[in-house]
């Protein structure tokens, strides 16, 4: 794999609730992803995916299906809401389908909530992937959308910003990753 090839990249969009706005969130930040050229996006929508309630012997497909997806990415982005100050338990369940799949990658959060703008979420998820071997990058892009809807003009500026920077390291540490795991497997 070559440095000019687009880095894979997973966005995740981990809410599966009856009226979520994940799914709006997840389709505004592909709209500003989608303008990077050197990434190759797909979207894992949780909400599509039918995983059992109770963690079975053997994998079911879907799980193979989004542990495969997630083997491919080369760096992920997580869309989470929050949730009494955490995420979602749909989230979890998702990520602990996979293990060795997620190891030596970069992962940026998309958060939105009212007033901590999903801050808390990420804080929990960023424990989480610290355990799974990935590289949390610093910068993300967190939505109030309580005081700032997603569709008002107010935040834009600020927001296409923070995603651009966000965009920006997740790039740099996805090629940078990569080319290490080519030269030497990683030891966890």
């Amino acid at each position: 794999m070559t440095d000019d090839e687009p880095l894979r990249v997973a966005v995740i969009i981990g809410s599966t609730r009856e009226g979520r706005i994940g799914d709006a969130v997840g389709r505004w930040f592909m709209e500003r992803a989608r303008a990077r050229d050197e990434l190759d996006l797909a979207v894992l929508d949780l909400a599509e995916f039918d995983f059992p309630v109770h963690y079975p012997q053997q994998a079911t497909q879907q799980m193979t299906e989004f542990t495969g997806a997630i083997g491919r990415a080369e760096a992920f982005v997580v869309v989470t809401p929050e949730y009494n100050r955490s995420f979602p338990a749909s989230l979890k369940q998702a990520i602990d389908f996979a293990y060795d799949e997620w190891q030596a990658k970069p992962v940026g959060f998309v958060s939105y909530g009212h007033g901590s703008s999903g801050l808390y979420a990420v804080e929990q998820l960023r424990s989480v992937f610290t355990e799974l071997h990935t590289v949390t990058l610093r910068n993300g892009v967190a939505l109030d959308l309580l005081h700032i809807p997603l569709d008002d003009p107010t935040g834009a500026c600020a927001r296409d910003r923070a995603v651009r920077l966000m965009l920006d390291q997740l790039g740099w540490w996805g090629r940078a990753l990569r080319e290490a795991r080519a030269v030497r497997p990683y030891v966890s």
